[in-house]
């Protein structure tokens, strides 16, 4: 019998994969999330499938890439047709929570066309992704009923109609009157609220206590906190442990801003691209940033001592990621989306308490690794069918049990993006059916095909960096065509029956003289 009876999967919102003392940091310090890293193994070339929050969050959920599950940006619903790790580990009897962000919008339309009562538990899961909502909180606007955050906060003396806006994302200026932190510049000042009432402070509370309730009961708890995502805002002392010179350098320069790529351009014209752009605000945002990181560190240490308390690091798996990066300035860009490492490479650890992993503890596994991992991860873990006609990613159980004997492993991982919802496709002119972008990362390589629009093509090997944009250069013609074969190769594979599985398709086929049916008879 495996060692895994319950799954801790742990999201932090907008974390970039370079900002942990365990990815190389020099100065950030990060030390239970390190001490995860020597518990497991660390994944360093892992990448989301779309550097967006709501279709990378959909991904993860379901195993399926951005253009299979269909969800394409933060506002568009998943379809109740799409099945979430809720919907493979309930029927084995553990209970699903999340205690965080999700993300999730229901499919109004769906519910509403199979006459799915508005009411109902079953009707109550489908509109959360297929999670129970322990407490569900996205960080991105006031909490609503779904949290039970603002009346926390209320009875602790945060008296205001939002107390969010008024506390949590606000801070008291040297002139004694209250700034917002959704104004950049405010992000040195101490958040208003006190440390141990913050938002990381909260979650961590709603998962001690669930993990410590369940007891022996088998249980996957989605831990995801909103931080270290905008508002740049953090409770003392975390807003002060960094400042400007403990930052890594820019990775930007001037020959980026000259003949530009068509979006590239359109991008670094809206406002989070333009204030980031200015000289002070890097340096003005990422000590706010790492103080953030340096909190959930802080409060996962609080989390970790729990399990080890009840000894559940002996039968949990956990999994600790990001749904996508921040530019914070890098490649004159702010917030996330265009494809660059910053935005679509995250931290990814992967602990296994399986006696089996026993040889791989500690070590850092440099092979492409993808978010549409986690689910089949874990239905492996769990013993459970694996699901493949639907599934597009890969367990990572060989890579941490048998890692000399994983075979022939991926060589390519791939990410999407619509941007109609964006400003961006207004400057461009375009409609919003006409917004699509596709990558394609090698060892190597990285490929980036937009619709009507020039590729994009970078060595990896020779500019990390990705300053020098090869995609329009006469001399790689031959990588493009290559690359561009990859992307076909990738797309003509994906999994778009739905409705049946393999099992259904090998029973069933040449089977028509079964059913009476005799076609074709001489």
């Amino acid at each position: 019998m495996a060692a895994v009876r319950n799954i801790l999967f742990i999201m932090c919102d907008q974390l970039r994969a370079d900002h942990l003392s365990c990815a190389g940091h020099p100065h950030l310090k990060t030390p239970h999330i390190d001490a995860l890293a020597r518990r497991g193994v660390l994944f360093p070339q892992a990448y989301v499938q779309s550097a967006v929050c709501g279709p990378s969050r959909m991904s993860f959920y379901t195993g399926r890439y951005m253009f299979s599950h269909g969800a394409t940006w933060n506002r568009v619903p998943l379809s109740v047709r799409e099945k979430t790790i809720g919907d493979y580990l309930r029927p084995a009897g553990i209970r699903v929570a999340l205690a965080g962000k999700t993300h999730v919008l229901p499919d109004v339309d769906g519910l509403e066309r199979y006459g799915i009562e508005g009411g109902s538990a079953f009707a109550a899961l489908l509109r959360n992704g297929g999670f129970e909502e322990l407490d569900r909180y996205d960080g991105h606007s006031p909490p609503g009923t779904e949290s039970g955050y603002p009346a926390f906060l209320r009875q602790h003396g945060y008296a205001a109609d939002d107390p969010w806006s008024a506390f949590v994302i606000a801070a008291d200026g040297p002139d004694g009157e209250t700034r917002s932190g959704w104004h950049m510049r405010n992000a040195r000042l101490p958040a208003r609220v006190k440390e141990a009432h913050s938002e990381t402070a909260y979650m961590t509370d709603q998962a001690i206590r669930f993990v410590e309730a369940q007891g022996e009961q088998p249980w996957f708890l989605h831990l995801s906190y909103v931080k270290p995502h905008w508002p740049y805002m953090a409770p003392a002392p975390y807003h002060a442990l960094y400042g400007p010179q403990d930052c890594l350098p820019l990775n930007r320069s001037a020959a980026e801003l000259e003949n530009q790529h068509p979006v590239l351009a359109a991008y670094r014209r809206h406002e989070e691209s333009v204030s980031f752009s200015r000289p002070d605000a890097p340096a003005t945002v990422r000590p706010t940033y790492m103080g953030l990181i340096a909190q959930i560190d802080d409060h996962l240490g609080r989390l970790f001592a729990t399990l080890q308390r009840l000894g559940r690091f002996d039968d949990t798996l956990i999994v600790f990621t990001a749904d996508h990066g921040d530019f914070l300035g890098d490649h004159w860009l702010g917030e996330k989306e265009i494809f660059y490492e910053e935005a679509v490479r995250v931290p990814f650890i992967v602990v296994d308490p399986d006696p089996a992993a026993d040889a791989t503890r500690g070590t850092v596994d440099r092979r492409l690794v993808e978010g549409i991992d986690v689910l089949p991860t874990t239905l492996d873990a769990l013993g459970l069918p694996p699901a493949r006609h639907l599934v597009e990613g890969r367990s990572l159980l060989p890579l941490t049990r048998q890692p000399a004997t994983a075979g022939v492993w991926r060589d390519a991982v791939f990410s999407e993006l619509d941007y109609s919802f964006r400003e961006a496709r207004r400057l461009l002119g375009r409609h919003p059916r006409d917004c699509r972008a596709f990558m394609v990362r090698t060892e190597r390589w990285k490929y980036v095909w937009w619709l009507d629009f020039p590729p994009q093509l970078f060595d990896l090997a020779g500019d990390p960096g990705e300053m020098a944009d090869l995609g329009r250069d006469p001399g790689y013609a031959t990588v493009r065509d290559e690359m561009h074969a990859r992307l076909f190769d990738w797309m003509r594979a994906r999994k778009t029956r739905v409705t049946v599985d393999d099992a259904y398709v090998e029973a069933r086929t040449a089977s028509h003289k079964k059913h009476g049916i005799f076609f074709g008879v001489w």
